[in-house]
């Protein structure tokens, strides 16, 4: 797993935001809100209740995802599509801050980005 994946692009702030209730929007649609972010070095995510889109189904997203922060509509933009943060491996509340699950999910996201 690359550290890259696990970081903002450089782009997007040089400074933690609180982006919690934040809206997520995939390349293809709205997915839900964030209900954390983190920005520790190497290890930076987002985790999204989609709500009813995914039967209320929560995800991770590695930061480098990120595509854009809109503080005005209080929104954030991924550069993925719904499909594919749909597919991504099982969140389990109990595990996804164990390398172990970011490596699973480096797995996936790696060859997209």
């Amino acid at each position: 797993m690359t550290n890259e994946l696990w970081a903002y692009q450089e782009t997007i702030t040089a400074e933690p935001l609180d982006l919690e209730g934040f809206e997520v929007e995939a390349v293809d649609g709205s997915i839900g809100k964030i209900d954390e972010a983190t920005y520790e070095v190497g290890s930076a995510y987002l985790v999204v209740d989609t709500g009813p889109w995914i039967l209320g189904k929560k995800v991770m997203l590695p930061a480098r995802a990120v595509e854009a922060i809109d503080l005005d509509r209080r929104s954030v933009v991924v550069n993925l599509t719904k499909d594919q943060i749909k597919d991504s491996p099982e969140f389990d509340e109990s595990t996804y801050r164990d390398e172990r699950y970011r490596d699973d999910l480096g797995a996936y996201y790696g060859p997209i980005f």
